[in-house]
């Protein structure tokens, strides 16, 4: 796999600020799913010592999740940039002759469903992280908590970006019982989402 953590940051803003459509919209919401959970794996990082000892245990264990999503997050903005190419590729297929227009009618409906799913699969994650921290708002370092709201933040926008990028494919996808239970999915996981964020902002709010 192509390591697209170990291009500057500049150069990723580069190319996305660019005319080229990849990285797009997918791609922006791992990122920005990595910096939540970099800012989560912070933070347990950080309830550590004598006063932290009852949840040492809780901790490691949510660093270890945490540092596993990140490259997880790289994966699938690899998977994004892919599926959205491959897209683009049944796009340009011919379509002169009627046996033509099927099969890039049908690559275009498999491209669509694989540009859906990927998204799909990083607002499981970004579901499986935020509740997480949700979980265990009340157990982290106080010091920090901030860093432990703004990982939900982050999650929750790169949940959200996920869903975009989902919905924009479902257009494309010829089959309706496909369509039907991603977008069911996909609505069940921004409404999680948005339920844990804002459970969990309370939370850090109460503790500043």
């Amino acid at each position: 796999m192509i390591e697209i953590w170990n291009q500057p940051i500049r150069s990723f803003l580069e190319k996305a600020g660019s005319a080229s459509p990849t990285p797009g919209g997918g791609s922006a919401a791992a990122l920005a799913a990595a910096l939540g959970a970099s800012m989560g794996s912070m933070v347990t990082r950080l309830t550590t010592g004598s006063k932290f000892e009852s949840v040492q245990s809780d901790m490691d264990a949510i660093t270890k999740q945490m540092a596993d999503a990140v490259p997880r997050c790289e994966a699938i903005m690899l998977q994004d940039m892919e599926s959205f190419e491959a897209y683009m590729r049944a796009l340009a297929l011919p379509r002169q002759t009627d046996s033509e227009k099927a099969f890039r009618k049908q690559a275009i409906g498999s491209a669509a469903v694989r540009a859906a799913e990927v998204p799909l699969s990083l607002m499981m994650l970004c579901k499986e992280l935020m509740q997480l921290l949700n979980d265990s708002v009340m157990k982290v370092n106080r010091n920090v908590i901030s860093d432990w709201g703004i990982a939900a933040l982050m999650l929750e926008a790169a949940m959200q970006s996920a869903w975009l990028t989902v919905e924009i494919n479902l257009v494309s996808i010829p089959d309706a019982a496909a369509v039907s239970r991603m977008r069911e999915q996909g609505v069940a996981l921004e409404r999680d989402g948005n339920r844990l964020k804002d459970m969990t902002i309370g939370a850090v709010r109460s503790r500043l």
